[in-house]
């Protein structure tokens, strides 16, 4: 199975730029989108037969918001982490699967003067426990744009960007202590020493064009399924928004 994992930057715009045309040519069967910014999904193509909508918007009108495309249909649905101050907006998706589950997240920016940091390390706490509550029932395939870039191979300018949102000492921590409980970020594990590799890029001073980019977007698995793991890679043929897909090639037994 094909899970991929994309923060579309709005809905809208990302169908305009291309969005259907690299659904086509990525063929997931489990894509989870970031950042829909829209209170329903657009309609899906008629040669895209199959796939279907889970989609839990914002309260905010035009803001964050998480959706999954699949067509691998689920047994169950469940929309937030019943904690109404990250469920207002519609940051965690969780699709049931027989022998697993997959959770969608979009985790907060911490904002520029990192404004919102305490938030985002509240939402941490939260979604770790949300999701180690899962796995204790089956494995949870866990993806998402968590707004942190992990080690200094996952971004441009690890120097000039130290204790900036998305690479400070408290959110790359986290993201160390939730993979010692037992998680693998299935695209560092198949690819240990790549750099130069990311998965978003600012849409100011041609950074795209430069590759000064950051590696923010995961899906991790637990370790214990880590044979599921058969390939992972960025997907980079799509301009559609400033994140491009990560996709994993999982077989769960």
């Amino acid at each position: 199975m094909i899970f991929a994992s994309w923060n579309v930057n709005g809905i809208r715009a990302a169908v305009r730029k291309g969005f259907w045309e690299a659904v086509r040519k990525l063929r997931p069967d489990v894509l989870g989108i970031q950042e829909v910014k829209a209170d329903s999904p657009p309609e899906v193509p008629l040669d895209l037969v199959g796939y279907k909508w889970y989609w839990f918007p914002a309260e905010r009108k035009g803001y964050a918001g998480t959706a999954v495309l699949a067509r691998a249909e689920p047994e169950n649905v469940v929309y937030g982490i019943g904690k109404k101050e990250f469920d207002g907006e519609g940051r965690v998706i969780t699709l049931e699967y027989p022998t697993f589950y997959v959770v969608n997240a979009y985790f907060p920016h911490s904002q520029r003067e990192l404004q919102r940091l305490p938030f985002k390390l509240e939402f941490n706490r939260a979604v770790e426990e949300y999701v180690e509550g899962l796995r204790r029932k089956k494995p949870v395939i866990f993806m998402g744009d968590f707004n942190v870039a992990h080690t200094e191979k996952d971004i441009a300018r690890p120097k000039q960007n130290e204790g900036n949102a998305g690479f400070t000492e408290e959110e790359r921590s986290w993201i160390d202590s939730f993979l010692k409980r037992g998680w693998i970020d299935t695209w560092r594990y198949l690819n240990p020493d790549a750099e130069g590799k990311y998965t978003w890029w600012s849409y100011r001073f041609r950074a795209r064009e430069k590759n000064i980019g950051w590696r923010i977007d995961y899906i991790l698995i637990p370790e214990e399924v880590k044979h599921w793991l058969k390939k992972a890679y960025i997907f980079y043929d799509t301009y559609a928004s400033d994140h491009v897909p990560t996709v994993a090639e999982i077989e769960p037994e």
